[in-house]
């Protein structure tokens, strides 16, 4: 990696955090360079505008959630294990952590009205954690895990919004109470594919 490519990526590291955290609207250009500890012509040398900074944040948030997803599912044996380190996974990466909660939700939010270019972003975050979940019931039926007739798609939909509203109102709130609920309402509908 060259030392241009290095640069743009420790401030992508930086300006995500904060994005993440004071949202796109509420962080300056000064923000990051408070953060990144480099001067204007340092981050705009790197970058077109703050759109760019702000996408590839978004990139760069997004894959690391997608990454830990894999990673808490990694040692577990089949699809209901593999759920519900999942739903584990959202409640100590999203709500507990301190990194500002989920990205999807905090940029989606603020991109909707704003960039139509991050809007598609995160729509396709969005495909992608839900085709996570998707895969997983499909496997569990294919496998037998899983009673036949379970509509794979339409679980995945509401498993991801349930999760996604539940990271909201828990943040909101200050505390995770509204997460395990749904934490343990979707433990309980995944448990009951079995039967």
């Amino acid at each position: 990696m060259t030392k241009a490519a290095r640069t743009r990526q420790f401030i992508i590291e930086k300006a995500a955090t904060v994005l993440n955290k004071k949202g796109m609207a509420g962080t300056s250009i000064s923000d990051i360079m408070e953060a990144t500890k480099l001067a204007k012509g340092g981050i705009y040398g790197n970058f077109k505008d703050k759109e760019e900074i702000c996408l590839e944040a978004f990139n760069y948030l997004s894959q690391n959630l997608s990454g830990a997803a894999q990673l808490a599912m990694l040692d577990k044996a089949g699809p209901k294990e593999k759920l519900f380190a999942l739903l584990d996974n959202y409640n100590e990466k999203l709500v507990s952590g301190t990194g500002g909660g989920c990205p999807i939700l905090n940029f989606g939010v603020e991109a909707d009205d704003t960039s139509p270019l991050l809007t598609r972003r995160v729509g396709e975050a969005i495909s992608i954690a839900q085709l996570r979940i998707k895969d997983l019931v499909t496997e569990g039926i294919a496998s037998g895990v899983f009673r036949q007739g379970l509509n794979a798609e339409e679980f995945a939909i509401k498993m991801f919004t349930m999760l996604e509203g539940a990271i909201f109102t828990s943040r909101v709130f200050g505390h995770n109470k509204q997460m395990q609920v749904v934490i343990s309402l979707l433990k309980s509908e995944i448990t009951s594919f079995s039967g």
